[in-house]
């Protein structure tokens, strides 16, 4: 999982994880991983895999970018890039960080988190330049909230299902 500093990585993650919401700031210092045991359904093929997730909360401050990828980017299977609908400078550096990953693992599924969705009325974006970085990186977007808990199982589900998909060719 990355993105810019307080842009609700570590409260996405708890609430997919611990179903827990908190508005207290946590300050992410070099990586704190958490996992969960996802079902992935493919119909067509008539099976239902069961992933353990490794999430590794990566700090969000771009300044120690370059040794945050060297340390924690090896082997990622896939990226959840959050954005914070209410900062504007959150979205144009999205791009970056998906970079850094890819430069250390390779082309991995992205899915791109829109988080504060509860907090629409103070959006600093809207669809089209959502859907502009999206294009850039290559992958879907979904809005999310963590406060509320709206597609956040949904987010992690998708990715999860494009990560199974990439390694089961389908």
């Amino acid at each position: 999982m990355v993105g810019d500093k307080s842009v609700g990585k570590t409260s996405l993650i708890r609430r997919y994880v611990l179903d827990e919401f908190s508005d207290e700031y946590l300050l992410t210092l070099g990586a704190k991983v958490l996992k969960k045991a996802v079902p992935v359904p493919f119909p067509d093929l008539g099976v239902e895999l069961t992933m353990e997730l490794s999430i590794w909360d990566i700090m969000g401050q771009t300044r120690f970018r370059e040794i945050v990828k060297e340390a924690y980017f090896h082997g990622a299977s896939g990226v959840l890039a959050v954005i914070d609908l209410t900062r504007w400078d959150t979205l144009p550096g999205i791009a970056d960080w998906v970079d850094a990953v890819t430069e250390v693992s390779g082309p991995v599924p992205v899915l791109l988190a829109v988080n504060k969705k509860d907090l629409a009325s103070q959006a600093r974006f809207g669809a089209n330049d959502i859907a502009e970085v999206a294009q850039q990186i290559g992958c879907e977007w979904l809005m999310t909230s963590a406060r509320t808990g709206e597609n956040v199982e949904e987010a992690f589900r998708k990715l999860a299902t494009a990560i199974a998909s990439r390694h089961l060719h389908v």
